[in-house]
């Protein structure tokens, strides 16, 4: 039943708008633009590829390391008295550490990168549903602006005529001058209602370069929107199923579980083993009191293995403060993921609602302008015998533009309604809606790329701009450019 509702919002849409050229942009065009050069969305995968790093960095910290170090040392004066009295020496070092148990810590510090790491994809795809909700909200309003703008040009165009034949009729006599003002102030309130509407147009237009990155060409009316829900309860369930953002709120929950088995493990005790390898040369200035046979050797080398453990005693309380505050984020993201399961059940029934409202008020606003149509005609038939006055007919013009705007505005409302529900309920991703325009953007490319790197060397190439900007684009004006109303 509802999903024959917002089919037949759209057809409604496109019975009243004449067909496009055929080089008008569609819906999935604007769509596809947006997900490859907003800004909004290319920063945010820039983010999680700065999350997918802390993988890598967790990791790191049990993983065995090598370093090394080497000095050189002039001795210009020496208080030795006696025995060898070396002039320079250098020394180098080389030293392997391999971490045995860090008390869970390194385990625990990944797997919370890991969640991490899932949390940014669920988290990135929810910003893209977002910025999808905007496009298609700009998408509409180009639509409705332009419809709105060609209704009140037609309406000044009407009242234009209607003066002039009043002024005609005023100087025959047939009329007073009371009708010429009225019909003079109805104009001048039109031409001010037009100003009003092409200042919004622009707005719209100015929205959606901000999110498309272009200026809108002539605009396809929006196809059909699928598998929409028949109730509130439905589409609920299916949000708390499938919702990104309420997805990427759970992940963190659960890292921050494993933040806080990171935090206890600072008190307990750590093991590593070690080698090191050292080499010490005097640069023959090693000399003594001795000759012959017992003179000393130059150089040395040293070998030294050997395991290490730390058992932490008394850290002075924060061992215990490090637990509590991990235990009172922990209670925060418990707390974060209610108030984010709240906030989408009240925002998936209030779409819900004003989507059954906004195609209900279609029916209702398609009644008011067939009746305003027919009453226009008829106080002008009766007019024409002097059965009804120029206010009369005025009024019944005023009407038939209100009862158009309105239509043309429930028709954007039913459309944006019926996006944002779908988005709320996660069914507004990119693979949702069958984006065309290149391949997808797929975050665990780079995730499975620097997940298990160990070169100290590795970098990506310089950061560039990914989005496009929007300076060189024209300043808009009200010329119409979408599908507008006969």
């Amino acid at each position: 039943m509802r999903m024959r509702g917002v089919f037949s919002a759209v057809l409604l849409v496109s019975a009243a708008m004449p067909l496009t050229p055929s080089n008008a942009e569609t819906l999935r065009e604007a769509l596809a633009k947006a997900y490859n050069t907003n800004p909004t969305i290319t920063g945010a995968r820039a983010g999680q590829r700065a999350t997918d790093e802390n993988v890598p960095i967790a990791r790191s910290r049990g993983l065995p390391g090598v370093s090394g170090t080497s000095s050189f040392n002039e001795f210009v004066e020496s208080g030795s008295s006696g025995g060898t009295t070396p002039a320079r020496q250098f020394q180098a070092n080389a030293t392997l550490s391999v971490p045995v148990y860090q008390g869970g810590a390194v385990a625990n510090s990944t797997r919370a990168a890991e969640t991490r790491v899932a949390a940014g994809q669920s988290g990135l795809r929810d910003t893209e549903a977002s910025v999808f909700s905007q496009v298609v909200a700009a998408y509409m309003n180009v639509i409705r602006d332009s419809a709105i703008v060609a209704l009140n040009q037609k309406q000044v165009a009407v009242l234009r005529t209607n003066l002039d034949a009043t002024r005609d009729r005023f100087q025959i006599g047939d009329l007073t001058r009371t009708d010429v003002a009225q019909s003079e102030s109805r104009l001048a309130l039109a031409q001010g209602q037009l100003e009003s509407a092409d200042a919004q147009l622009i707005a719209s237009k100015e929205s959606y370069i901000q999110l498309v990155g272009n200026p809108p060409s002539a605009l396809e009316p929006p196809p059909p929107l699928p598998n929409l829900p028949g109730s509130p309860d439905l589409a609920v369930t299916v949000a708390i199923d499938s919702n990104p953002g309420l997805a990427a709120a759970k992940l963190r929950r659960d890292a921050t579980v494993y933040d806080t088995k990171v935090a206890r493990s600072n008190r307990l005790p750590k093991l590593s083993a070690f080698a090191s390898e050292g080499y010490t040369d005097y640069l023959g200035s090693l000399s003594s009191l001795g000759a012959g046979p017992t003179a000393p050797s130059q150089s040395f080398r040293a070998t030294t293995v050997g395991v290490q453990a730390t058992l932490p005693i008394f850290q002075g309380g924060l061992p215990g403060a490090q637990v509590r505050q991990a235990q009172a984020l922990e209670s925060q993201s418990i707390e974060t993921v209610t108030a984010t399961e709240r906030g989408l059940i009240a925002q998936t029934r209030s779409a819900y609602s004003a989507w059954v409202a906004s195609n209900q008020l279609i029916t209702y606003f398609q009644t008011a302008v067939s009746a305003a149509e027919l009453s226009l005609e008829g106080v002008r038939a009766e007019n024409s015998v002097g059965t009804r006055s120029i206010l009369d007919i005025l009024n019944a013009e005023q009407e038939l533009l209100n009862a158009q705007v309105n239509l043309v505005t429930a028709r954007r409302n039913a459309y944006v309604a019926g996006f944002s529900l779908l988005a709320a309920m996660g069914k507004a991703g990119v693979n949702d809606l069958g984006l065309d325009g290149g391949p997808l953007y797929d975050p665990n490319v780079n995730y499975r790329r620097v997940r298990r790197s160990v070169n100290d060397w590795a970098s990506d190439p310089k950061p560039a701009p990914v989005a496009t900007r929007t300076v060189d684009t024209p300043a808009q004006t009200p010329a119409l450019i979408g599908p507008t109303v006969n």
